[in-house]
């Protein structure tokens, strides 16, 4: 065997031993992971509300030390989550090509900048571009233009009081057709998709945000307090506040559950 290999090993777990004694003695913690695969899964599923609750900026809690300069150590983050979501992406449909092209484009701007807050502005629109790119990568596969457009739509302005008018008449359609064409093809109602969105929103922030129940009954614009429990219970099968203190699942897709019901049910 070769001395020099064995005394590489030898230094190397020394260095850990070190590293590892020193966090312990910091209280250092790293991310939860659950919430990390959760994060990564909502890029992939183009879900930009739940990305938003999930991220977290460069460095904060949980985050390891890559370089003694504080720059240089953003710069190495904003590179691993990069290429992890790169990954993921990839992993869920985007193709190689464009996944690695948008890689290298943030990577090559994330080394120009000078200051760390040019790093966290910068790692801020990588997260939202990739997250936009796979909505457009999962949506196109099974919906007409209109729809995607819709969905869109309804995606920018879940924390608003969402009407079909406001939609048909932001793409110029009529509202009888929109209606007819909008359940043709995702199984359920305008209204009951807006719902069924707000309630999938509404059971991340229960999970990760801390807000009370009533503000988040006031954010996603709810009617009352009392709607927002009433439909939040048909919806998932739980109050609120059980959810709150029973439920710790990830990737739960409402409006899934209900296509398959009804696709079932038909």
């Amino acid at each position: 065997m070769n001395n020099n290999n064995t005394g590489d090993d030898s230094a190397t777990s020394k260095r850990l031993f070190e590293h590892l004694f020193a966090q312990r003695e910091e209280n250092f913690e790293h991310a939860s992971f659950d919430r990390e695969i959760a994060f990564y899964e909502s890029i992939c599923t183009g879900d930009i509300e739940k990305v938003k609750l999930l991220a977290t900026p460069l460095c904060s809690g949980g985050y390891g030390n890559l370089s003694k300069d504080p720059l240089r150590n953003l710069k190495y983050h904003f590179v691993v989550s990069v290429a992890m979501i790169t990954r993921f992406c990839i992993s869920s449909g985007m193709t190689p090509e464009e996944a690695y092209n948008l890689s290298d484009v943030y990577i090559m701007k994330a080394d120009t900048c000078t200051t760390e807050e040019e790093v966290h502005d910068m790692h801020d629109q990588m997260i939202i571009s990739f997250t936009k790119r796979m909505r457009n990568v999962r949506n196109t596969r099974v919906y007409s233009k209109q729809v995607i457009k819709a969905i869109d739509y309804i995606s920018e302005h879940l924390h608003d009081k969402i009407k079909m008018q406001d939609v048909v008449d932001y793409l110029n359609l009529s509202l009888p057709y929109f209606s007819r064409l909008f359940k043709s093809e995702l199984g359920v109602t305008f209204s009951e998709y807006v719902t069924i969105k707000k309630v999938e929103v509404a059971a991340d922030m229960i999970r990760y945000s801390g807000s009370s129940i009533l503000e988040i009954s006031n954010i996603l614009n709810f009617s009352t307090q009392s709607y927002f429990i009433k439909v939040f219970k048909k919806y998932t099968g739980t109050t609120p506040n059980e959810y709150k203190k029973k439920y710790n699942f990830f990737g739960n897709n409402l409006l899934e559950a209900m296509q398959n019901k009804n696709s079932s049910s038909s």
